[in-house]
């Protein structure tokens, strides 16, 4: 889940802080895993070239991608940034130099002298990259950079106005954001050992955008929180038949009224009424709910300090 909450991060800061709309961070993702695969297989690259490698190569197209986008803005930005997800499966899916739709395996990786070839180093390999990162996103938003982003999402003709280089700014966040999602990609596809074109599907696009709405859009706490809960419903509703009662019961819905393929037709409506309901009663997201808690604690804080003097004068 840790894999999610990078991508998350860079969503963040292309949805939340810029104001703009992405449903090919999937495509960023894929282009990350092979980049990071062939310069270890084709070019005999360490992993620790290998991943920033594919960092550079993502933000690279990011930055390809933006440029066309400037002039694009909501459902047209959606479906060009769809169709480019799309074509980054079609063009790997057909080429003999990617595997093709049989994929690829990953080469053993070292960091340095140590293997990583086991569960525990992939997790605190990949939790500790997602830290730096998480604290790279929270730097960036507080610098100048940051507030560009914010002025442009909250409204680009006053941000242009107040001497933003609008364009520039854009084109910067979709690098960034591709750049995260590249090293996620690549992340991937060492902790999976195995990559192919259907990994990097449409539907996991979709999940990035919900897990960035359901966390909270521009929130760094946001983007981290609902890409763990997310990530953590989307895992784990293979085994939600074996809740006892309400597991039978959605699997029987969802044989019965959705198709044959069950549960995980249920995830996807989970995940849907989670963003609706989100939306509906906080559209802040789960950071949003973390405020209202903390308003309600300082707000009974504040009680009681003003009842403590009254008492203690009756």
């Amino acid at each position: 889940m840790a894999v999610f909450v990078i991508v998350g991060l860079g969503l963040s800061i292309l949805v939340g802080d810029t104001g703009q709309v992405s449903l090919g961070h999937a495509g960023f993702m894929a282009i990350g895993a092979y980049t990071s695969v062939l310069a270890m297989t084709e070019l005999g690259a360490p992993f620790l070239i290998a991943l920033p490698a594919a960092g550079l190569v993502s933000a690279f197209f990011g930055f390809l991608l933006g440029l066309p986008a400037l002039r694009l803005d909501g459902p047209y930005l959606a479906i060009a940034t769809l169709g480019f997800g799309l074509a980054v499966t079609l063009i790997i899916g057909h080429g003999s130099f990617f595997g093709g739709h049989m994929g690829l395996v990953v080469p053993d990786a070292y960091l340095g002298p140590i293997p990583l070839s086991g569960d525990i180093s992939h997790y605190f390999l990949i939790v500790g990259i997602a830290v730096v990162l998480a604290l790279a996103a929270r730097n960036l938003s507080v610098t100048r950079v940051g507030r560009a982003f914010r002025a442009i999402r909250d409204s680009p003709i006053a941000a242009e106005t107040m001497g933003v280089d609008v364009a520039y700014y854009k084109t910067l966040s979709f690098t960034v954001s591709a750049a995260f999602a590249g090293i996620a990609g690549s992340l991937l596809a060492l902790m999976n050992g195995f990559i192919s074109p259907g990994v990097f599907s449409v539907t996991l696009s979709l999940m990035f955008l919900a897990m960035v709405v359901f966390g909270g859009l521009g929130s760094i706490a946001g983007a981290v929180l609902g890409s763990l809960v997310m990530g953590y419903v989307n895992l784990r509703m293979d085994a939600v038949q074996e809740i006892p009662i309400f597991g039978p019961m959605l699997q029987n819905f969802s044989d019965a009224y959705m198709s044959p393929s069950g549960l995980p037709n249920v995830g996807w409506v989970l995940t849907g009424s989670m963003i609706m309901l989100t939306i509906m009663f906080e559209p802040r997201g789960l950071y949003g709910v973390w405020l209202r808690i903390e308003d309600g604690v300082r707000w009974l804080r504040r009680r009681g300090a003003s009842d403590g003097p009254a008492a203690g004068t009756g």
